[in-house]
């Protein structure tokens, strides 16, 4: 059975009551965070074995990617008269907008577990990082909320879910950011060959950092007030934070500080990685002018694996998102001719985490696609490699 022909092709032609049957499909995109830290939870509570903690690596780093290459890949867009009708089907708003209540219950049921059980240094920090990593999840949801209209309801939510994980400069610095420096050596986001995930990382949380915080000043000057006012969305979702944080260290004790801690890093790690492979070593050319070519199709890379797409919004689909940014996630296309990952998001994570090997295999990727043709000046190049 080819499930991506059998359950996904078909409704690209078939619009209406095949589309309302398998759109359900999509609920995987809260099942599947929710379950990661729950089948390492449930097992330790009923054998108070250690190891069971680590059933959720197992899942994330193994199991999903041999999901993700087994179910395989959907090729095909929805017809015109399907695009319409999903356009107009609340269903899809209200399943992004549930990212606020798994993304709490993740964090609440981490902060309950590692306050009640004495799982030892490594239990503990193994619960703290799966649940961190399903929380990561709630990153990347929110940021589809994030690209709706400010100040509307979506956009509202996303500052609280992003409180969750107090990585509350996100949507300013990538909306107004990212989607404007893409794919140069001037974005914080965007990887560049030769630099590992962990060197990336490093750069891409700090420079982010930075600018949100300059992009909501700017705003915010412009509007004629100062940075520190009841304005500013960083500040918003720093308060919200604070009193979440509070909240658990009221009803759980102190010790709850360090699991937010590790449990919010690995979150926004579980961001950098989707950036990283999103746009390695890809560079938007400059005219005469000196000033940037728009955005294209050939400066992200893609990918149309069915589970990556499920559980992450279709964020693989990444061309598209650039170039529409406020498309809703289920409308997103796929392209002809443009950089094609190897596999899904999941199974790329994991070849990011060994540098090695990703460079064996990303850089090559990198110097044949059709618009390079192994010309380095065309690529967005570490510094450390330039002689």
């Amino acid at each position: 059975m080819n499930i991506n022909t059998d359950v996904f092709k078909f409704i690209t032609n078939n619009p209406s009551n095949k589309i309302s049957n398998l759109k359900f499909l999509w609920l995987i995109s809260i099942f599947i965070p929710l379950s990661l830290p729950l089948s390492g939870i449930i097992p330790y509570m009923l054998t108070q074995n250690t190891v069971t903690l680590f059933i959720p690596f197992l899942m994330a780093y193994f199991v999903m990617p041999l999901l993700d290459t087994v179910i395989g890949e959907d090729t095909g867009n929805f017809s015109d008269e399907a695009m319409k009708e999903l356009e107009g089907d609340s269903f899809f708003n209200i399943l992004a907008s549930c990212t606020l209540f798994y993304g709490l219950s993740i964090l609440i049921i981490g902060a309950w577990f590692t306050s009640h059980y004495e799982l030892g240094i490594v239990g503990f920090i193994a619960i703290s990082i799966f649940c961190g990593l399903s929380n990561g999840f709630t990153i990347l949801h929110a940021h589809e909320l994030g690209h709706k209209k400010q100040n509307s309801f979506e956009s509202v939510l996303a500052r609280f879910s992003l409180a969750i994980v107090c990585y509350p400069h996100f949507t300013i610095a990538h909306n107004r950011g990212h989607h404007k420096w893409v794919a140069t050596p001037e974005d914080n986001s965007s990887s560049r060959l030769g630099e590992s995930i962990y060197r990336f990382a490093y750069r891409e949380v700090l420079g982010v950092i930075r600018e949100g915080i300059t992009l909501e000043t700017h705003r915010l000057n412009r509007k004629g007030k100062s940075f520190f006012c009841f304005k500013n969305t960083i500040l918003q979702s720093l308060f919200i934070s604070f009193v979440l944080y509070s909240l658990l260290v009221f009803i759980f004790g102190m010790q709850v500080l360090l699991f937010i801690l590790l449990h919010n890093i690995y979150a926004w790690f579980q961001l950098t990685s989707q950036n990283y492979v999103a746009h390695y070593g890809l560079l938007r050319e400059k005219d005469k002018n000196g000033q940037y070519e728009s955005p294209k199709p050939h400066h992200s890379w893609n990918s149309n694996h069915i589970l990556s797409g499920l559980t992450m919004l279709n964020l693989e689909r990444h061309s598209d998102h650039h170039a529409n940014p406020v498309r809703p996630y289920q409308l997103l296309r796929n392209f002809n001719n443009i950089p094609r990952l190897p596999n899904g998001y999941y199974g790329m994570f994991v070849l990011a985490y060994i540098p090695p090997l990703w460079f064996k295999i990303m850089d090559k990727k990198v110097m044949n696609l059709p618009h390079i043709k192994g010309d380095i000046t065309k690529v967005n190049i570490c510094p450390k490699l330039i002689l």
